[in-house]
């Protein structure tokens, strides 16, 4: 058996929670609705939160002309999770409602559930307001990845799952189209909505100056 490393000597690029909710309308046809959230407790741009909503992913328009907005508190921290990461996930990558989304400064953020059954994740801006909500949780399971499994393929990433059956993004009360559906997860078959929580990402010391 190989030995378990205690302490991993790389850099901590951020750390705190990521869940996220991915819709479709058709089980093999294109994403419809989008959805992100990051909580960032720790990271070399300072904390804040973030979240993400594409209402039409495939449209290079901003809101209001379409529902495509992020919602943040640190727009330096939003750029660098864009840069080096969001548009790095499968689900983001070469869309165009990423780069034409339009970015408002956050004035408020509110989270609840029991993490047994459920949870949510509003953040709300002057006039406009995003609500996550993931529903029908199951046991959660940690996670692991190096850099060869890991979609940045720089990173060791450590984070709890919790897989959900069900799941809403709002926009203004508004619900995105699309359902949740399953997709493959490290040899698993899961759904394309879930919690990360206690989401760790290091370089580690093979990769000293990737991703500054």
């Amino acid at each position: 058996m190989e030995q378990r490393i205690p302490v991993n000597r790389g850099r901590v690029d951020w750390a705190g929670d990521n869940p996220a909710i991915f819709l479709r309308e058709d089980v093999n046809g294109p994403w419809t609705g989008l959805g992100i959230f990051f909580n960032v407790t720790y990271s070399q741009h300072g904390r804040g939160y973030t979240m993400i909503a594409l209402g039409e992913p495939t449209a290079s328009r901003g809101y209001p002309d379409s529902l495509n907005i992020c919602i943040t508190n640190n727009k330096e921290l939003t750029n660098y999770l864009l840069t080096n990461f969001v548009s790095k996930f499968p689900a983001f990558v070469d869309q165009p409602g990423l780069s034409a989304m339009t970015v408002i400064e956050a004035e408020s953020h509110q989270s609840g559930g029991d993490m047994k059954t459920s949870w949510y994740e509003t953040v709300c801006a002057s006039d406009v307001q995003i609500k996550m909500e993931w529903k029908n949780l199951a046991t959660p399971m940690a996670v692991e990845v190096g850099p060869e499994n890991c979609v940045t393929k720089l990173h060791d990433m450590y984070s709890v799952f919790f897989e959900a059956k069900d799941a809403v993004i709002y926009v203004n009360q508004t619900p995105l189209k699309g359902v949740v559906t399953d997709r493959q997860f490290f040899g698993r078959t899961m759904s394309t909505a879930f919690l990360a929580v206690s989401e760790t990402w290091v370089i580690p010391e093979s990769y000293p100056n990737e991703n500054n």
